[in-house]
């Protein structure tokens, strides 16, 4: 049976990850492709509970390395529950973030150290790598307002990431470009400034392109 594709999408907070995935959701689908969408941290039962430690309470909640290790605990029953046996059964995966935000959250923004938490990532996730990663990168202002904007999702509502300080956000949109940089063939950087249209029809244009699927 052939594998699934793997499908990540990156960002700093408020780029619009959750509405570009849900579009090209459509897309696939539309081409008959049978595919599953989920997120980190949370894609899984006890991810969930895992979602809720992280993101509620104070900014200081946590240490760092306390974070990183909740991540990565969280991530390794995600691939190992969900997103390991869909690829395997030959369904694609699309994820709201993966191993690169822990790379950019914890390995720069809290100053663990990348490659720290690159080892640890391997580790939590058996060495599983993207096919593909699309990184929305916008003006970081823009992208703030946003995200302390957004209302609805009651488990987001209260996010201390995005609480944290401007110098911790520009940290985390420079590592994500870093990322991009020295992996060019997984990492495509998307204009998340514009139309949503015209970033979907961007997307799609490199989901194609990358899959070969047609029009």
């Amino acid at each position: 049976m052939t594998r699934g594709k793997f499908i990540t999408f990156e960002g700093a907070e408020g780029v619009g990850k959750s509405t570009q995935i849900a579009l090209l959701k459509e897309k696939l689908e539309n081409q008959g492709i049978s595919l599953v969408v989920s997120r980190e941290p949370g894609g899984t039962a006890g991810g969930k509970l895992i979602r809720e430690l992280l993101l509620k309470g104070d900014v200081s909640r946590w240490t760092a390395k306390t974070e990183a290790l909740l991540m990565a605990a969280d991530r390794a029953q995600h691939v190992e529950e969900l997103v390991r046996p869909n690829l395997e059964s030959g369904t694609w995966m699309i994820l709201d973030r993966y191993y690169d935000s822990s790379i950019a959250y914890q390995g720069a923004g809290r100053g663990i150290g990348i490659e720290k938490v690159r080892a640890l990532q391997e580790f939590a996730t058996d060495g599983l790598r993207p096919d593909l990663t699309i990184l929305l990168d916008m003006d970081l202002d823009v992208s703030l307002k946003r995200a302390l904007s957004r209302e609805g999702d009651n488990s987001d509502a209260e996010d201390r990431f995005e609480r944290m300080d401007k110098s911790f956000h520009q940290t985390l949109k420079q590592t994500f470009l870093d990322l991009a940089s020295k992996e060019q063939d997984r990492f495509k950087v998307v204009d998340a400034g514009r139309n949503i249209e015209v970033i979907a029809d961007d997307i799609w244009s490199i989901v194609q392109k990358r899959f070969e699927l047609s029009s």
